[in-house]
Order: structure tokens, then sequence, then C-alpha cells
């Protein structure tokens, strides 16, 4: 995770950002604070990178890169904007003992990356490129997924789809949600078909990041306004727990834009 005591809205690079609009730091690190400290209340190790000035977005700890198997597969961000984020994470991911895996495509990270079982979801349609499903493919020799988002409103794959459970089941299946609108036809037809038992969110819980949340199996921490779908959680015998990220959710981010899994990683001190 990253604090957010750089947070403001300064550009426009997706359809929640809105720079003539007040943002509050305070209140954005009082929220970032409150999901931290669910994180550790549910037995996580929670590892915080610096936060940088200059760099309002890099709260959004997801898009710094996809970690498997102790290989950090670094971001390569579309937008200028967002570009020295990069080398930020990339450095953290060295420092602590991974193995770094420089990008050649464009790609954002576990906003468009999801691991769900031994399959990686991968989003594509505003931020990543198709390419990079490729490279992560041959890099990380686990099949991949391409599934193209067409609403500019989630332009990461995390803002439109959520994996429910980290390990698959039994019959190698795991749980998702997501929204059907957000995804093209081809798209639909392969979630339908590889996760027939999914949940389908609404419009309304989508529409505040709702789906942007993330999960231990049991516990899946959400936005606290997605109340429908904290009752469809419920339903099949998930643990919704809620938080307020509203002030961050300016800058287009909730529960899961701010939560880089590292995947059971196992780092080295800083060197």
């Amino acid at each position: 995770m990253c604090r957010p005591s750089h947070f403001t809205v300064s550009y426009r690079i997706n359809p929640w950002m809105h720079p003539d609009a007040p943002t509050d730091t305070a209140r954005a690190l009082a929220q970032w604070q409150r999901l931290h400290d669910v994180y550790e209340d549910l037995g996580f190790e929670v590892s915080v990178i610096d936060d940088r000035a200059g760099l309002p977005d890099m709260v959004y700890a997801a898009n710094g890169g996809f970690v498997l198997d102790g290989i950090a597969y670094g971001a390569k961000f579309q937008h200028p904007e967002r570009r020295p984020e990069a080398a930020a994470y990339m450095d953290w991911f060295a420092a602590h003992g991974l193995t770094v895996a420089e990008p050649h495509e464009v790609n954002e990270g576990e906003g468009d990356f999801l691991l769900a079982g031994d399959v990686i979801l991968a989003g594509s349609g505003f931020r990543s490129a198709q390419a990079s499903h490729a490279e992560l493919a041959r890099l990380f020799g686990r099949e991949v997924l391409t599934l193209t988002l067409i609403d500019p409103r989630f332009y990461h794959l995390d803002t439109a789809l959520a994996v429910l459970d980290p390990e698959p089941g039994p019959d190698g299946d795991c749980t998702i949600a997501y929204l059907e609108s957000a995804f093209d036809a081809p798209s639909l037809a392969t979630l339908r078909e590889r996760f027939p038992d999914a949940i389908i969110a609404s419009e309304a819980d989508a529409a505040i990041l709702g789906l942007n949340s993330y999960s231990d199996g049991r516990n899946v921490v959400i936005a606290e306004r997605a109340t429908r779908f904290a009752g469809q959680l419920r339903e099949r015998g998930y643990d919704p727990i809620g938080v307020d990220l509203s002030e961050l959710l300016l800058g287009g981010g909730g529960v899961k834009c701010c939560t880089l899994d590292l995947h059971g990683a196992h780092l080295e001190a800083a060197r």
C-alpha cells in the first residue's frame, strides 16, 4: 500500500476525476488508514511504499505491478502523468528481494491483471495493451484470459470484476463477481462459460466502485455503500466488510486500487 500524503486531483485521465472539484488530503489519509487497519485486523502483513511528491495517484498501489511466484512484472503506464510511478515501484520490488521483470508493453499492473486460481484474468480496452497479455503469459507460464472493457468508467479490470476466492476449490473453480455491461460480447461470453456461478453485480454498486474489492476467501473488503453487493456476498457465505474511501473515489480508485497483492511473496529487508 501507499499512503495518500500527496493526494489531490490535478489532472483528468479517467471520468471520475474533476480537477476543479476540491479534495481533502487529510480525509483521504484517514480513510486510507482505516483500510490499512482493517487488513491488519484480518491478519495480513501490510508493507507500505514511501509516497512521492508530485505523484498523487501513487496511492493506487495495485497499478504499480503484478507480483507472482517471486517475480514482479513492472508497470508501464499509458498516461505521462503516472509514468514516474513505475520506477518507484520497481525500485521497491528490487529492494525487497523480488525478481523484477521490466515491461516492454503498456500495462497498469494488478489494475488489469487478476489471479483467479491458476488463470490470470487480463483486461484491456483503456489502459493495458493486449500485447502485455502475451508478455505476461511468457513470463509466468500461466493461462492468460483476455477480457475487453468497453465502459470508460471501468477503465481497469479491477473496477469491473472481483476475484472472491484466492485459491481454487476442489473442482478447480473459483468464484468471481462482475458487471456485465462493462465487457464486450466475446468477453461476456467467456466469463459466462468459465464462471457460470459468478455473482452479477448491479450497476448501482459498480458505479461507486463496489466491485473494486479485496477478498481473502471469506472476508471481502468493499465500499461501504455497496449494500446490494454486500447482501449478495452474504448469501454466498462471505463476510463483507465495508469501508469508506469516498475521497479516494474522486481519483477513480477504491479498495482494490489501493491494494497490491504480493501473492505470498517472501520479502527481504530493503537493501
